[in-house]
């Protein structure tokens, strides 16, 4: 998964032991969360995403935008973009690509001024909000460029990476394959099965 950054692990080598090697892993951890923020979790078990992935663990490191900033962009993500069944770890590549665009200045004032208005108008934290709160206040700001900015990165974070393919059952590009006739053209799992007679079999 080239957009998942997973939590690193260091084990003894061949020549030392468990014990020498701790230090070690508790250095890389720190060196790992000297970031800014650190969006972390756990995939369920068993699903297609956890399927894909070489470990259940994720995490994802941020340098530009920090913890409350991280955490306001995932509950707008989720506000805007909602599936009940999508893991966090899909949702984290949000603020995972703003956190890239934030090393431009004027994109991370614009983060920071935008989720500070929505930590207003909440009363609090806006990522502390039920879901239907969270709805109303965001449909009152839709215009708003800082959110306009979050739904345009939304489209191409969330749905253009193999997580989210694995999560919704896209195959991906066919063209270099052969063409959907013979990869999936009949694959329909998310409606009804048709009649036999209004999908005959693809002549070959």
């Amino acid at each position: 998964m080239s957009k998942a950054i997973p939590i690193p692990v260091v084990s003894a080598s061949a020549s030392g032991s468990a014990a020498a090697a701790a230090p070690r892993a508790r250095i890389a951890r720190r060196r790992f969360l000297q970031g800014s923020a650190v969006l972390s979790g756990v995939l369920a078990a068993g699903t297609p995403i956890a399927l894909l992935a070489p470990s259940r663990a994720w995490a994802v490191e941020l340098s530009h935008i920090d913890q409350a900033q991280a955490d306001a962009l995932m509950a707008l993500a989720r506000t805007l973009y909602p599936h009940a069944t999508l893991p966090d770890a899909v949702y984290a590549l949000v603020p995972k690509d703003l956190d890239a665009k934030a090393s431009d200045p004027p994109t991370a004032a614009l983060i920071a001024t935008g989720v500070t208005k929505l930590d207003q108008a909440a009363g609090g934290k806006f990522a502390s909000l039920d879901p239907e709160k969270r709805t109303a206040l965001v449909t009152a700001n839709q215009t708003d460029p800082f959110v306009q900015l979050v739904r345009g990165q939304c489209i191409t974070s969330l749905y253009d990476n193999d997580m989210a393919y694995a999560h919704f059952g896209y195959q991906g590009e066919a063209f270099s394959k052969g063409g959907y006739i013979f990869r999936g053209f009949n694959d329909l799992t998310w409606l009804p099965n048709p009649p036999p007679e209004a999908s005959p079999p693809v002549a070959t």
